[in-house]
């Protein structure tokens, strides 16, 4: 890790990107912090133009700043979407400071914006990992689960009433067929076997005896064989 110096309002320190510069001291708003400074490279020069790092700092269309040299501590500040300080842009100079936008106390980390094609060719293929986008993220999960926990209950509530819905059914079947049950059981009796009051229908009684029925001859059949 760079080693800065004591005087300076920051230090460079571990970060949730990896490392990052860190206020050591207040630093108020409108302070201007440390210069982004490398080799000047000239687009106009095939070989200077060919060079490619994410530490390039486009002052205009002609010239940019190669900050990925290590004496350059500004290169460890990070992008954020919501950032503590800016880039103090001098074309005519060539010179970029960074320059805080707020109050900065010590142990914040310094930050600030990138810019958009930077964002877009660097952050937004993975994700942007800045305090602002990662409380956007936490709260996206927390309004997911909490719309998943209520379709998971909407979907509890509708199986339910479906439940309910078909017991009821079965239940109000089961009753009219116990009902129809009941009115044909009450019919039986007095049709089945031609049957009227106990007495068969061709004048023979009928009685019950060791569990079986037995037919009685009519009357005066027996003395008719007697005779």
């Amino acid at each position: 890790m760079p080693s800065t110096s004591p005087n300076k309002p920051y230090r460079v320190g571990r970060s949730r990107t990896g490392l990052g510069l860190f206020a050591t001291k207040p630093i108020k708003k409108g302070t201007k912090i440390i210069r982004y400074f490398g080799p000047i490279l000239d687009s106009k020069k095939k070989d200077e133009d060919a060079i490619e790092n994410k530490y390039l700092f486009e002052l205009t269309n002609r010239w940019t700043i190669d900050g990925s040299v290590r004496k350059n501590v500004a290169r460890y500040i990070n992008h954020a979407c919501k950032p503590n300080a800016e880039s103090d842009v001098r074309p005519r100079k060539r010179k970029v400071f960074i320059r805080a936008i707020k109050n900065i106390e010590p142990g914040d980390e310094i930050n600030y914006d990138y810019g958009t094609d930077y964002f877009k060719a660097y952050l937004k293929p993975i994700g942007c990992k800045c305090d602002a986008c990662e409380k956007k993220r936490k709260k996206q999960r927390a309004e997911a689960r909490v719309e998943r926990l209520r379709l998971k209950e909407k979907a509890e509530r509708k199986a339910q009433r479906k439940a309910e819905k078909l017991a009821k059914e079965k239940a109000e079947a089961r009753a009219k067929a116990k009902k129809t049950l009941a009115k044909t059981a009450a019919k039986i009796p007095a049709k089945a076997n031609g049957k009227l009051n106990g007495t068969h229908l061709n004048g023979h009684s009928y009685v019950k005896a060791a569990g079986k029925t037995v037919i009685a001859p009519k009357r005066g059949s027996a003395r008719a064989l007697h005779a």
